[in-house]
């Protein structure tokens, strides 16, 4: 990457705001001029059903947009909420428009676009085909390979703020279920969970158990963008 948009990305990632958790970074139907990327943390995009009932489409994690197309839309179709405490940075909309002029920038944006669909994909195979102990199963092979590509992940044990909620609103589970696939994983010697600590005893073993590929995150794609 050129040393000039090297510079420009230190501009854009200052100031750096403390956003506590559980808290919105912005909800559906507000509009926005600014685009926020997590620096540090965890956050989620979420729709709620008219009863209150909520349903996770997607887990930001450092290094991730919230919003990248938010200013071009009128209002937002989702929110965007913290899952742990979080460092955000909101960049001006003229500082996006800056990085789409450059053609190292506007190539690793549009990289992080085709991901976000291909992860959505991904999930609605997720949820819609897998058993639920599978549906499980492959969220924390997703969150071990990205957060593995971040340089988190230690001896496949990583640090991961979710609750029992969060795993039954992001597959489409009861509490009740989510546990007993949980005790069902330890008791495989797959995946151990707690104190928002995770533990994979064998990463391979999990990916075989639930048919994980990672090729919907296009890592490998990621080099050639950087």
């Amino acid at each position: 990457m050129p040393d000039a948009d090297r510079r420009l990305l230190d501009e854009i990632i200052l100031p750096i705001r403390d956003v506590t958790a559980r808290r919105d970074l912005i909800r559906e139907g507000q509009s926005s001029d600014n685009v926020r990327l997590i620096i540090q943390g965890l956050a989620c995009r979420y729709k709620n059903l008219p009863n209150g009932r909520r349903q996770i489409v997607a887990y930001l994690i450092p290094g991730d947009f919230c919003d990248l197309h938010v200013h071009v839309l009128k209002a937002m179709d989702h929110s965007i909420a913290t899952v742990s405490a979080c460092k955000v940075v909101d960049i001006p909309r003229y500082r996006i428009a800056e990085m789409t002029e450059r053609p190292a920038l506007a190539r690793a944006l549009w990289w992080a676009t085709l991901v976000d669909e291909g992860t959505m994909r991904e999930w609605l195979l997720n949820v819609g085909q897998r058993p639920a102990v599978e549906r499980i199963a492959h969220l924390f092979c997703e969150f071990h390979v990205k957060l593995q590509a971040a340089g988190v992940v230690t001896n496949g044990t990583f640090s991961l703020a979710l609750n029992q909620e969060d795993i039954a609103d992001t597959t489409g589970l009861s509490m009740v279920h989510v546990n007993r696939c949980l005790q069902q994983l330890r008791e495989l010697g797959l995946l151990k969970m707690r104190y928002k600590i995770v533990e994979i005893g064998d990463t391979v073993a999990l990916m075989r158990f639930c048919g994980f590929n990672s090729n919907y995150l296009h890592l490998d794609a990621l080099e050639s963008v950087a």
